[in-house]
This record gives structure tokens, C-alpha cells and sequence, in this order.
């Protein structure tokens, strides 16, 4: 272990001895006289073979030799404390090169390199996370660590599957009345409360992507293991959606327009008064009255409120969560569906 967690060590520290040799060539070739010993020593021990033990002393004695003279009896504990700190050393770079490994293979795999909490990841793309129950022991943690690896090498296979939006049987608002064409369909996965959703959203629109394809829109109230909502009132705009949905085409769509894209007149959007401002009470005055807007009378909206309490509300949004978390393995959203391939993330002009 000596000899490996020595090569390790030159191997870190080569970077800043490259620099230095510029300068002081004696000291390059002092490190790379050494770097090649630990070389062939590490190379030895993966091919199962002994290390030469010199270089293994070498070693000791470096560290020791000014402890040998005056602490004789030093040597023997400082002996098995530089075996135990090697041990510690092997391990420690073998779990972080295992994790990078982990991490590189989930950003690719999955779109980001934190499997269970992916807006910890900043390389990945702009999302607003699904994030699993974090670990709270250390037993939890190892079991979570091989966890992870399992999801990551079940999602490597999505990497290469063509997605058909109409395979997926999802519970959706249409944001095009007209079904006289012949567009593709395309999903669209948001949450209301979802910033990232929101700038997607106005990008699409900008660049008539709403036009160019046959967009149903699906919306998702994220929710944690414990089945809190990531947005306090994503919940009951959902359940308004889809109410209203199903008693006249359009509003649906308009009530995100004004969360997406509208202020009130103090120059604050809809979608923060909802997230940060608004109770659940005031949420449903705000939705209720964008629904006046629309040529709702007190009857209509009666009915709407009806609909928003049936089981049946909460049975599609449960559906919808089961398709996303389950059989597309979606980590974050918004998401979207279209060309045969899955979108994850902030949506930009091609």
C-alpha cells in the first residue's frame, strides 16, 4: 500500500513539479527518478505481483530518517501509522476516481452528476430538480451510492431510444385549438412554479415553437419523497388546469400565460406571488378571476371548483407523476418530447 499511495501522492504533486522544473531542472529529474519507481511498482501490484521492497523503504526511510536518530523508539508506531495513512490514501482516491467516474456517466446518462439531488449539479443542464430523500446515515449513504450506479446504468440504455410522444399516455392541456393539421406532437413538461419552465416557456413562444408542432402541455407539480410540493401553489394551479380543460379549450393555456408571462401593477410577476406571496386562498382568487376574465360566470365557476375537488383531479396528476418519475426516469424539468428525442432543461432556439 505504501508504494501506491506514494504514487498517488507523486502523481498529484507532479503537476506543481513540472512547473518548478522549468526553473530547477535537478528537481524534475529527482521526481521522475522517483515517479518511475512508484510507476513500476503500481504496475507490478495490478498485474498481482510483489513491489520491489526497496522502494518501498525508500520510502520509510525518507520519512523516517530524521526520527530514526533521536526517537529510535518512534520508528516501530511511525512505521504502522505510514502503513495506516497508505491504506487511507488508496482508499480515499479509489472512492474519488469511482465518484467521478459515477458523476460523469449520470451527467451524460441522466443530465446531471448528482443522481439524487440534480440542481446540486452545476454542470447539468438549468433545471428545476426531482430530488430523491438524501441519506441521513452512513448506512443509507453506502446503500445509496450503489443506488445511484443502478439508475445510472438503467438510463444509459435511454441514451439510444428513440421517444415517440404519442407512446406516452399522459394527461395534458392543448395549447392548439385547431386539430385540422397534420403537426407532430410534441410534450411538454412544466412546473408552474418552475422558474427554469418559465424562460423555457417565453423561448418557445418567441420562436413559434408552439406553431411549428401539435404541443401538449403537461402540467406537473413537483413533489418530494414525503409528497410536499416544491412550489407551495403549483398544486391547486394544476388541478385548475385541468379542470378548466375540460370545460372549454384555451383558458388553460391562458391562465399560464399570465403566470409565465404577465406582472400585476406593482411590477411583480405571477409566477413569484405564487411561489412566494400568495396563500392558497389567494392563489384561488387570483386563478378565479383570470377565469372572469375569460367569460366564466359564478356558474361556470362553480363547476370549475367542482371538478377541482373530484378524485379524478388528483388521479391524473398522479398518473402524470408515475409516466415522468417512473417510465421516462425524468430528474428534472422542464422536459420536453419531440424529434424522437427526450429535452431536458432550458429550452433554446435550435
Amino acid at each position: 500500500m505504501v508504494c501506491i499511495a506514494a504514487f498517488i501522492i507523486l502523481a498529484i504533486i507532479g503537476i506543481f513539479v513540472a512547473i518548478i522544473s522549468i526553473f530547477k531542472p535537478k528537481v524534475g529529474k529527482a521526481y521522475l527518478k522517483m515517479f518511475k519507481k512508484a510507476w513500476g511498482c503500481l504496475w507490478k501490484k495490478v498485474r498481482l505481483q510483489k513491489c520491489e521492497t526497496g522502494f518501498k523503504d525508500d520510502v520509510k526511510n525518507t520519512i523516517l530518517s530524521r526520527v530514526i536518530v533521536k526517537h529510535p523508539k518512534w520508528v516501530k508506531p511511525l512505521s504502522i501509522v505510514i502503513e495506516v495513512i497508505s491504506v487511507v490514501i488508496v482508499v480515499v482516491a479509489v472512492w474519488a476516481i469511482l465518484t467521478a467516474i459515477k458523476s460523469l456517466l449520470a451527467l451524460w446518462a441522466l443530465g446531471s452528476c448528482n443522481v439524487t439531488k440534480p440542481s446540486a449539479c452545476s454542470l447539468g443542464a438549468e433545471i428545476c430538480s426531482i430530488d430523491e430523500e438524501e441519506p441521513s446515515n452512513i448506512f443509507e449513504a453506502t446503500g445509496r451510492w450503489f443506488t445511484e450506479w443502478a439508475e445510472i446504468f438503467e438510463a444509459i440504455p435511454d441514451k439510444f431510444k428513440t421517444y415517440n410522444a404519442e407512446d406516452y399516455d399522459f394527461n395534458y392541456v392543448s395549447i392548439d385549438t385547431d386539430t385540422s393539421g397534420d403537426k407532430t406532437i410534441a410534450i411538454d413538461i412544466f412546473d408552474p412554479g418552475c422558474s427554469a419552465c418559465l424562460r423555457s416557456y417565453v423561448n418557445q413562444k418567441a420562436a413559434g415553437f408552439f406553431e411549428k408542432y401539435d404541443v401538449h402541455l403537461v402540467p406537473f407539480a413537483i413533489q418530494d419523497v414525503d409528497n410536499n410540493y416544491k412550489f407551495k401553489n403549483s398544486e391547486i394551479v394544476v388541478k385548475y388546469m385541468f379542470a378548466v380543460e375540460q370545460l372549454r379549450s384555451g383558458v388553460a393555456v391562458a391562465i399560464l400565460d399570465h403566470i409565465f408571462t404577465e406582472k400585476n401593477d406593482d411590477g411583480i410577476s405571477y409566477q413569484m406571488l405564487f411561489n412566494d406571496e400568495f396563500s392558497r386562498e389567494d392563489a384561488i382568487k387570483q386563478l378565479e378571476s383570470w377565469l372572469k376574465d375569460a367569460g366564466f360566470d359564478e356558474s361556470g365557476i362553480a363547476e370549475v371548483r367542482k371538478i377541482v375537488d373530484y378524485p379524478e383531479t388528483v388521479d391524473k396528476m398522479a398518473e402524470n407523476r408515475q409516466i415522468i418519475e417512473q417510465q421516462i426516469r425524468v430528474k428534472g424539468i422542464p422536459t420536453m418530447i419531440y424529434g424522437g428525442k427526450r429535452h431536458t432543461g432550458l429550452w433554446k432556439a435550435d
